[in-house]
């Protein structure tokens, strides 16, 4: 499957990690037509590789991880074709969070509409000190359009992902901290997602699989039935048998995803 890309770096380390890059630093990495195409493609490479076991999102350069979306692309749309484009967003970004595998975007920089929904679709958030995280949509007379008026209040609560919406605030990354919009802050986001990613990339990837989509059913009716399938089913698994063995054995257990 192809891994290159015209507007994000696709790379993978000796330890499964997948860095996907967004790589337009000239526009701030700004979402276009073009990132969501190949967005797209690179999460499905990412999901099919059997070798790789955690993904990390991120922006070239120190100032943006996504400074939203590009503006100039859909200035003149029609409401039809604001809503597709609105619609292609929650599709991509929903794959984020479907993934199989753990998603960790290291917020390096400015963190704006697109770029903050972006981050929100992700299973965890690391940032840097110096990050700005906001839905400044008001500003143009719209709303977030990519699933943030739906993942912020989950994040955060109705009322402060209300404020962010109907002021435009920018938040400091110490304030994103504190309302539940990121895990943590570091001097390097990089860095400290790289060292979260290696510690999941040790563990069970099929329990991985299975948590992240337990998870996905919290609050909802089915729920704890679907936590006590997912259970069972890892019951039946290779890595099981491994993890319990290791435990009796006193030794690191060795996962085949299997």
């Amino acid at each position: 499957m192809n891994t290159t890309f015209q507007s994000l770096l696709f790379e993978v380390d000796e330890q499964g990690i997948c860095t996907i890059s967004i790589n337009r630093p000239e526009k701030l990495n700004a979402l276009n037509n073009q990132v969501f195409l190949d967005l797209d493609d690179a999460l499905t490479a990412a999901d099919q590789n059997p070798e790789i076991r955690v993904v990390i999102v991120t922006g070239v350069g120190e100032k943006a991880f996504v400074a939203g979306a590009d503006i100039k692309e859909f200035a003149e749309f029609t409401s039809q074709q604001a809503t597709d484009l609105s619609t292609r967003g929650h599709r991509v970004f929903q794959k984020i969070e479907d993934l199989s595998k753990p998603v960790i975007a290291a917020v390096n920089g400015f963190a704006l509409g697109g770029g903050c929904e972006l981050a929100m679709a992700c299973h965890i958030r690391i940032a840097s000190k110096t990050a700005k995280l906001g839905l400044p949509e008001v500003t143009l007379g719209l709303i977030p359009g990519y699933g943030g008026t739906q993942r912020l209040v989950a994040l955060c609560g109705k009322a402060k992902a209300l404020e962010l919406m109907m002021t435009g605030n920018f938040i400091s990354a110490e304030e994103a901290e504190k309302i539940g919009l990121v895990n943590s802050v570091s001097d390097s986001a990089m860095e400290a997602a790289t060292a979260l990613a290696a510690k999941m990339a040790k563990q069970a990837p099929l329990a991985l699989k299975n948590a992240i989509k337990a998870v996905a059913k919290a609050g909802q009716n089915d729920g704890y039935l679907t936590e006590a399938t997912l259970f069972g089913e890892l019951f039946a698994t290779e890595d099981f048998k491994e993890g319990t063995s290791a435990f009796f054995e006193k030794r690191k257990p060795s996962f085949s995803g299997k």
